[in-house]
């Protein structure tokens, strides 16, 4: 079963290509924490909302329904145009070049670019650090996910970069799993290094509430900034890995 999003919004900012085109299929993992799904849901709606040309769908890798095969074929069997796998991921690693990869090994389907590294998310992460009232003499941890995969590091390094460069401060990186250090230990080693009266704060690189924010909250940090969604920024994120794609 396939989840077809038809949300109506203003007059898009985007106008890209023709009118319909291939099923975009909006993957992310999946997840328990029912505001982590909202968060994730919000996403496909803003794009539906700013192309309403379109047919979106939801899928998913991992705990929640239906599976990213299954949307992919079902896509290929009721829309001759193909399916476009948007993963509404931060970088690559195994879902991506394993679940999805396998999800679009068929004719007419592909998969585009996963959101990560991009400016715009450089965008949200500032403004959730503005919200946090990030001062001069706070150290700030970035806080990813996490993989095995050497280019999810490198796209988090990217975004670490660019982050630091926008705050015009040193920025350092704590992983969930997968990779080091890990949060609690970077925010242990950023309060060594911060100033007195200075604060640790965390910058979360995570789209959505749920297990990995639930243990970024408990690392010890003295202020954990929202997840990236909902942001209708997000939206504009997938629209262009679609577009690329197709």
């Amino acid at each position: 079963m396939t989840n077809a999003l038809h949300a109506r919004g203003p007059v898009p900012e985007h106008d890209h290509g023709e009118v319909g085109g291939p099923v975009l299929v909006g993957c992310s993992h999946g997840t328990d924490d029912a505001d982590g799904r909202a968060a994730v849901r919000s996403i496909l709606t803003g794009v539906a909302a700013f192309r309403p040309d379109l047919d979106v769908r939801e899928a998913f890798v991992d705990v929640q329904q239906p599976e990213v095969a299954d949307v992919v074929t079902h896509a290929l069997d009721s829309d001759s145009s193909g399916a476009v796998v948007v993963p509404l991921l931060l970088s690559v690693g195994f879902h991506v070049k394993v679940d999805i990869a396998t999800a679009v090994d068929q004719p007419g389907a592909t998969a585009a670019a996963p959101l990560g590294p991009d400016e715009r998310l450089v965008d949200i992460l500032v403004d959730r650090l503005t919200d946090a009232g990030l001062a001069a003499e706070d150290s700030v941890v970035l806080a990813a996910a996490g993989s095995t995969d050497p280019a999810a590091a490198l796209a988090v390094e990217a975004v670490a970069a660019g982050l630091a460069d926008r705050l015009e401060q040193p920025v350092t990186i704590g992983y969930g799993a997968g990779a080091e250090p890990r949060v609690p230990a970077a925010v242990a080693n950023a309060r060594a290094d911060t100033p007195p009266g200075g604060r640790v704060v965390v910058a979360s690189y995570l789209l959505a509430p749920g297990y990995f924010y639930d243990r970024v909250q408990e690392a010890g940090a003295d202020v954990v900034t929202s997840p990236l969604a909902p942001d209708e920024r997000l939206a504009h994120i997938v629209l262009d890995r679609y577009d690329a794609a197709t």
